[in-house]
């Protein structure tokens, strides 16, 4: 029997299933089409198997972690949510994907990850708050420069030189890009009709992520908010699609209730671990460089029970 299919992605917050684009488009492809993904959301991204969120073990072993390339394996095993749709529809999709990358996405990248105030106090705060120590202390900053790096490629522009002065242009770009897409859903339940498409995983994805998170500098959002029918276009497919999901809030700070309490020990044992390796780390490169040296003559202390700390560590990882 072949092992089922595993999805790791980032965990979630701000009433929905994911705080992450990527994570969120494939989760909502995934229930779109009914996929059986064992569903692992996490806050630790070492603990994919790629290194890297969202990610996708297939039932063959085979570790996938470009968004596109996950809904195209899911495809191929015959989860499609284009499978009904017309030449004309998958002309539109692909018009509509290339929009979304093309207007809305660079803006949204900006206000989650390069606006100081949107990033310090709900970007960097969220993920500070869910990663376990010490990775909440530099993975933040390194994923704000990996973004910063993904804008500089969409936009053709360093980011800290482009929006200053072509902010105005991208920020009218992404409104007309939602009210495009206002317009195109009319009064529908989805994009092409009763019945969800890959668009509507990627339309979903980038609005509920803008309209959920309370942002302190939020023009766009605010936008997004006077447009009534995108607001119960992404209102319908929580309730629909993730009517237990859309409401968890996973702050890892607090026990969660229930049988998951008795993964607590597990993650202070984590905690513990880290620091040491960190005072491992430092230890070792203060001997190594020389800034501290032992004497010889001064007897050691207790060599086994360091000795037997770290081998439990080694032992863990």
């Amino acid at each position: 029997m072949a092992a089922p299919m595993e999805l790791f992605c980032w965990s979630g917050g701000w009433g929905l299933p994911s705080v992450d684009l990527d994570s969120l488009a494939v989760l909502t492809y995934a229930r779109f089409t009914g996929a059986p993904l064992k569903v692992h959301k996490i806050s630790n991204p070492w603990r994919s198997p790629s290194g890297t969120l969202p990610a996708l073990r297939t039932s063959h072993g085979e570790v996938i972690s470009v968004p596109h390339k996950i809904i195209t394996h899911l495809r191929k095993e015959k989860y499609n949510a284009d499978y009904d749709l017309s030449a004309r529809q998958g002309a539109d999709t692909l018009a509509f994907m290339s929009l979304l990358e093309e207007k809305l996405l660079p803006v949204l990248v900006h206000t989650f990850w390069i606006d100081t105030k949107n990033y310090v106090e709900v970007t960097r705060k969220w993920y500070a708050e869910a990663m376990p120590f010490p990775l909440n202390f530099f993975l933040p900053g390194r994923m704000q420069r990996q973004y910063m790096e993904r804008l500089e490629l969409l936009s053709g522009e360093h980011p800290q030189g482009c929006w200053p002065g072509m902010g105005m242009l991208r920020w009218g770009e992404a409104r007309e890009c939602l009210t495009l897409l206002s317009q195109r859903l009319g009064s529908q339940k989805f994009f092409f009709g009763d019945a969800p498409a890959s668009l509507d995983a990627f339309v979903f994805s980038y609005l509920a992520l803008l309209l959920q998170a309370k942002l302190p500098s939020g023009k766009l959002q605010a936008h997004l908010r006077g447009l009534h029918n995108l607001c119960a276009y992404c209102t319908h497919i929580l309730s629909l699609y993730f009517p237990w999901d859309g409401a968890e809030v996973p702050p890892p700070r607090q026990t969660p209730a229930g049988p998951e309490t008795e993964e607590e020990p597990y993650r202070r044992r984590n905690q513990i671990l880290s620091v040491l390796a960190g005072l491992a780390a430092m230890v070792g490169y203060a001997l190594l460089s020389g800034i501290v040296s032992i004497q010889r003559a001064t007897p050691a202390r207790a060599p086994g029970t360091r000795a037997l700390g770290m081998a439990e560590e080694d032992e863990e990882e």
